[in-house]
């Protein structure tokens, strides 16, 4: 396990009842009610929260490659993140898939892109080797 050297930021927050509660930032940035999967209660839930984390880092991880490659991203780029909880016996699992677009640079460009990103995203160290992650261009 690597060990960090120098902390760059903290993310605080306190949740309260689960998936039937709701969760806040120490500073007010984040304020959201939780409501189970697929439930028609109003609010959303971790693997949505989780998703939306690692698909921004994501993005983030790209700008850091395609300036080191000198490649220009296309404004309208995306990720769409789906985040699946399952179950494998008694134990509740989860997998990944993250679609990438970018619109305008060659397979072979978007491809150097997705797979440095993957290698240096935080998420993506996180859940290498422990859940089963798919990054898909599209």
């Amino acid at each position: 396990m690597t060990r960090l050297e120098k902390v760059v930021y903290t993310g605080e927050t306190r949740t309260t009842g689960g998936r039937d509660g709701a969760s806040r930032s120490s500073d007010g940035h984040l304020d959201v009610r939780l409501s189970p999967p697929g439930s028609a209660a109003k609010g959303t839930n971790p693997e949505q929260l989780f998703g939306a984390g690692w698909s921004a880092c994501f993005i983030g991880a790209m700008g850091l490659v395609a300036s080191k490659e000198k490649i220009a991203l296309p404004a309208d780029l995306a990720v769409d993140a789906e985040v699946d909880l399952g179950t494998s016996g008694d134990a509740y699992l989860l997998q990944a898939r993250l679609n990438v677009s970018l619109p305008g640079l060659s397979n072979e460009v978007a491809r150097t892109l997705v797979d440095g990103a993957h290698e240096i995203c935080p998420y993506s160290k996180a859940t290498r080797g422990n859940i089963d992650v798919t990054i898909n261009l599209v």
